[in-house]
């Protein structure tokens, strides 16, 4: 069975040694109950967690996957026991309203808890990674009767939830949608229809389940101007809370995958099932999209640290293995792999870009907290500005560098990573998905590229830019200078040469969408490395503890700035050179 050891010192480095967390916490009411000593605590609680409970069900939940029997789902064998546990430990409630019985803890601290959990045990930690997207919708567009209602049960686990979008005909366009909601004298609506790929759709961990479900009002407009949101149970609520008589909602069937087969991937049949309207009608896209944006963020922890334990065990792979010769050895002697050059720049990509996501989902954790803060004016704008920019990239960053990591990992065992008994081929399968559902990586990519860049003037491109620059004029380690501020230099340019030509080529954003993509998330890490490494080289020469990490950190950055990111060069050079290449490549010749 693999082994996993969550990355405690690096959450303890980023968190109150990069980015002076406990400080930003004390200055805000909303995170000032939240110290150093409490933040550790809840790190050391997940890691156990994720170390002790979820990892040993990881191979079993793959082997076993769910069951369905007359609509009845069962989960794998000791997936009820650990998301048992899940819940009565309040991880549930971690980043939860304190005002429903959330324990509101700051977003920087719950993107490592859930990176911990996704490396552990991808499949299992989506039934909770789902509800608390739910809550989260439910909590900022839920009246107050409809909090109060539902938010403490989903917070304790009781209940859990999911969003119901996808359709059979109705993928990414969700404008298509055809379930319906028809209006009831009592206020509630019959919901009708059926949704595909419903990820905790129907399972045994839980006493209830609520959907977040979209559907078309009779009167309503085409396309998404005319989708609603409404709240449809599993089981009906009595007056006093308690679970009442099934609803008309059903799993017809489970879907047969490629991974993640612990996660119930189910068709919801909706029969004139009874629902809630939340928010306004017509307007339940836009509701939407505060889950979909969470669980964004989300998927893409769920590559990284899918791609983390893949390289925590290929990198004890390697220390054991012997094989050949290294460079320089004498004789006879037989080496660890480790010792070879291209085994060591797999393994060093690996680190690089785990430890540089991790980073970066901290920065957008951060900027989630600042933008709900209250701090001044400017603060929270550029903080919303960053994380509209932003999520894009890290959700398709992140599982694009996840799948690669864990494709890197299984590299490095050889033909042992091809087989079952070494564990690497269930991550390969498991953090591919990553990269598809909560919107492909082509479609965060055309978000970024087209609606946040070219429609936008270049405006959200330039805020990130100027916070870049901003490191570069605070201290920023000499060494690396030169190649962030070409890098820098390589991401404007780009950005230039997507707005300007907008209007004159109408093809030209979608056609440079993932490059721009790759760009952005490229230069971003390679501008938290010099900032991490800035911060390791003082340590170094304060002759801190912890000298090997603090050198680690170093020698990382430079590998990062040295060997991947010139990289930005390549991909400034696509995006400039038009669209002609695709477009005007004939359809009968393909």
């Amino acid at each position: 069975m693999p082994s996993y050891a969550a990355p405690r010192r690096d959450f303890s480095f980023l968190l109150f040694e990069l980015f002076g967390a406990e400080a930003l916490w004390a200055a805000d009411p909303a995170t000032a109950h939240v110290d150093r000593a409490l933040a550790e605590a809840v790190i050391e609680g997940a890691a156990r967690l994720a170390e002790d409970v979820f990892l040993p069900l990881n191979g079993r939940g793959d082997e076993e996957g769910c069951s369905i029997e007359n609509g009845v789902v069962r989960t794998p064998s000791g997936f009820a026991d650990a998301y048992r546990a899940f819940a009565e430990g309040g991880w549930g409630a971690l980043g939860g309203d304190p005002a429903h019985e959330g324990q509101g803890m700051p977003k920087m601290l719950t993107v490592a808890v859930e990176e911990m959990m996704f490396a552990a045990n991808s499949a299992l930690y989506l039934y909770p990674a789902l509800t608390a997207g739910a809550s989260l919708l439910l909590a900022a567009h839920a009246d107050e009767a409809t909090r109060a209602r539902w938010l403490p049960a989903l917070y304790a686990g009781r209940f859990t939830g999911t969003m119901c979008l996808t359709e059979a005909h109705a993928g990414s366009d969700v404008g298509l949608l055809r379930t319906r909601a028809e209006p009831r004298p009592d206020g509630r609506y019959a919901i009708t229809g059926t949704k595909i790929f419903i990820t905790g759709g129907e399972h045994d961990l839980a006493e209830n389940i609520v959907h977040l479900v979209l559907a078309r009002l009779p009167d309503a407009p085409p396309g998404t101007r005319g989708i609603s949101l409404f709240l449809v149970p599993k089981f009906l609520l009595a007056e006093d809370g308690s679970l009442g008589p099934r609803n008309a909602v059903a799993a017809g069937s489970l879907e047969h995958k490629m991974g993640i087969r612990g996660s119930a991937t189910c068709v919801m049949n909706f029969d004139g099932a009874m629902g809630w309207l939340i928010g306004e009608p017509n307007r339940g896209l836009a509701c939407m999209f505060t889950m979909m944006n969470y669980e964004r963020l989300s998927i893409g922890l769920q590559g990284l640290g899918s791609a983390d334990i893949a390289y925590q065990n290929a990198l004890a792979y390697a220390r054991e293995r012997l094989q050949g010769r290294g460079p320089g050895t004498d004789g006879q002697v037989t080496d660890p792999i480790l010792a070879h050059p291209d085994v060591r720049r797999m393994l060093l990509t690996q680190k690089a870009y785990n430890e540089g996501g991790r980073a970066f989902a901290a920065f957008v954790g951060l900027q989630l907290d600042l933008a709900r803060s209250g701090r001044d004016e400017a603060t929270v704008a550029e903080a919303r500005d960053l994380v509209a920019f932003l999520t894009p990239v890290a959700k398709a960053y992140f599982t694009d560098r996840g799948f690669e990591g864990c494709v890197l990992a299984q590299q490095v065992l050889g033909g042992h990573g091809y087989v079952q008994e070494w564990g690497l081929e269930q991550y390969v399968r498991d953090s591919r998905i990553a990269q598809i559902y909560e919107g492909t990586n082509g479609i965060q990519a055309m978000d970024l590229a087209e609606r946040k860049t070219a429609r936008d003037g270049g405006r959200l491109a330039a805020v990130f830019a100027a916070r870049m620059h901003r490191t570069l004029g605070e201290g920023c380690a000499e060494e690396f200078v030169a190649s962030l501020s070409a890098a820098i230099d390589h991401f404007e340019s780009a950005t230039r040469s997507i707005v300007e030509q907008a209007d004159s080529d109408p093809a030209h954003a979608g056609s440079a969408a993932c490059d721009y993509l790759e760009l952005t998330g490229l230069v971003a890490y390679g501008w938290l490395w010099a900032r991490m490494a800035t911060v390791a080289i003082r340590a170094l020469d304060a002759g801190a503890e912890a000298q090997d990490f603090y050198s680690g950190k170093l020698a990382t950055a430079r590998f990062f700035h040295r060997r991947l990111l010139p990289l930005a060069a390549t991909l400034r050079a696509r995006i400039e050179s038009g669209s002609d290449a695709l477009m005007a490549f004939a359809d009968d010749q393909f």
